[in-house]
């Protein structure tokens, strides 16, 4: 497996399209295989891509206007406690994104397309071992080949201003951190309420829909972001909405049909360089951006709690069918900030980030989200790629999920527990072998797992808390 794992590679969780390195030829092709040089330039900080020029296609693709990246994420996870039961399971997937620059290809100044797709492959350890609300890798999905995102983008004239239309994936631009981007927990990436409370998860990976985004900047250190799109990329009913339905398992349902999901951001950047100024250090203090958000879906919703009779569901006399809840909405809030940097011109820094998110606790699961965490980057003399951190994650089940859980055990006199909260802490280290190429190990410790849910094999207990060890491997080709 270990082998396996050296050969496969991939991007970060929440970050595919946007980390992989650019092609149209930048990427020097370098020596070929056994001659002089190759060696040092394959690991070598020159070489950004595992294949380089790929023989000439990248710098015959640029004279056209097209990008081409391939990157795939390999990783080993397993508890060693908890669960319903401890073992391992591999996962990964590769990522195929295509560019093209309209105004080279086409002549239509400021244009982009933009075209992705994902292979997802292996076993899934949260869903098999684990039952945990904050799953443990960001790539978990499905098994499937599936379109991902299909955009264009305009830039009008000189202005800051541009629009985006197509399918899209939300957490490619809203509600992230970039500091929370460093570890392997889903909820780090895209949180814990949408991806509870939204339909399928919301519009994010592995999942996209059609919509359209605008992005302008008031100020050097404002930049706003507004989007409507489709709330349920599979359109199936909120409980039962699997990404493999229909035409979705390829990436193509282009649903329509359920509701309109509204979402806006301002992202406010302290201490950043004026593009373009020449004097990148003297600031003022130390850099960070702010975030501040909300979501806003237009569909109904289950109550967690309420029968469609106002009876609870718990009730052997209610009719078993959920209340639907008109509409559903989030806030939330999000920062990266640099605390210490003892020399601008050197990459060595520490940073801390923090998002919360809050949501009604009547038809969520999930009503309070909450994500803290340091990052230090060259942690170690000699290794300035390299990054360390240290995260945290907790989940809230809303009120009438534990009313619900209460009522349970009234009405069947059976152990019930009443589910509260699920915690997290993860530690992680990211080694920059080359440009190319990451190994993370990475550790993870639930509390909780399910906010206290009892275990299928065992209902009369919890699932015990769980240690999970992973190992990611990265690579960009």
């Amino acid at each position: 497996m270990m082998a396996l794992l050296l050969l496969n590679a991939g991007i970060s969780a929440g970050a595919w399209a946007q980390s992989a390195p650019p092609a149209g030829g930048s990427a020097p092709a370098g020596p070929a295989p056994g001659e002089p040089g190759f060696t040092t330039q394959l690991f070598g900080s020159s070489r950004s891509t595992l294949l380089g020029d790929m023989w000439g296609l990248r710098t015959w693709l640029g004279r056209y206007g097209i990008d081409l990246s391939i990157t795939e994420t390999s990783e080993v996870l397993g508890n060693v406690t908890g669960g319903i039961k401890t073992g391992a399971a591999y996962d990964g997937l590769t990522t195929m994104t295509v560019g093209i620059d309209a105004e080279k290809a086409f002549g239509w100044t400021g244009g982009s397309f933009n075209l992705s797709a994902l292979q997802i492959h292996g076993r899934n350890l949260s869903a098999d071992n684990l039952l945990s609300l904050q799953t443990a890798s960001g790539i978990e999905a499905e098994r499937s080949t599936r379109l991902w995102e299909l955009w264009y983008m305009q830039k009008f004239g000189d202005s800051d201003t541009d629009l985006k239309v197509g399918q899209q994936s939300l957490d490619q631009e809203f509600i992230g951190s970039s500091y929370a981007g460093t570890f392997m927990n889903t909820m780090m990436g895209w949180p814990v309420v949408p991806s509870y409370d939204l339909y399928a998860g919301g519009p994010a990976y592995p999942l996209s829909s059609l919509g359209a985004r605008i992005r302008f900047h008031p100020s050097h250190s404002v930049t706003v972001l507004a989007g409507v799109f489709n709330d349920n990329p599979p359109g199936g009913p909120f409980n039962d909405d699997s990404q493999l339905r229909g035409a979705e398992k390829y990436g193509m349902q282009f649903n329509l049909n359920t509701g309109a999901l509204f979402i806006g951001e301002v992202q406010f950047a302290v201490n950043q360089p004026v593009e373009g100024d020449l004097v990148t250090t003297g600031h003022a203090g130390l850099p960070g951006t702010y975030k501040l958000g909300f979501w806003f879906d237009t569909a109904s919703f289950p109550d967690q709690r309420y029968a469609s009779d106002g009876l609870s569901l718990a009730n052997p006399a209610s009719t078993g069918i959920p209340r639907m809840d008109r509409r559903n909405f989030s806030i939330y809030g999000v920062f990266d900030q640099v605390v210490w940097q003892p020399d601008p011109e050197e990459p060595q820094s520490l940073g801390v980030f923090g998002r919360a998110m809050i949501a009604p606790g009547d038809r969520n699961l999930i009503d309070f989200g909450l994500n803290l965490g340091v990052v230090l980057k060259a942690p170690l003399p000699g290794r300035d790629d390299d990054t360390f951190g240290i995260g945290f994650g907790l989940a809230k089940v809303g009120r009438n999920v534990s009313g619900l859980d209460r009522d349970t055990a009234f009405y069947t006199g059976e152990f019930t527990p009443v589910r509260s909260t699920e915690e997290f802490i993860e530690v992680t280290y990211q080694i920059q072998l080359a440009q190319w190429w990451m190994l993370q190990p990475d550790f993870q410790y639930v509390f909780r797992p399910g906010a206290g849910l009892a275990n299928p094999n065992n209902p009369g207990q919890l699932i015990h808390n769980e240690a999970v060890f992973g190992l990611r491997t990265t690579l960009t080709f």
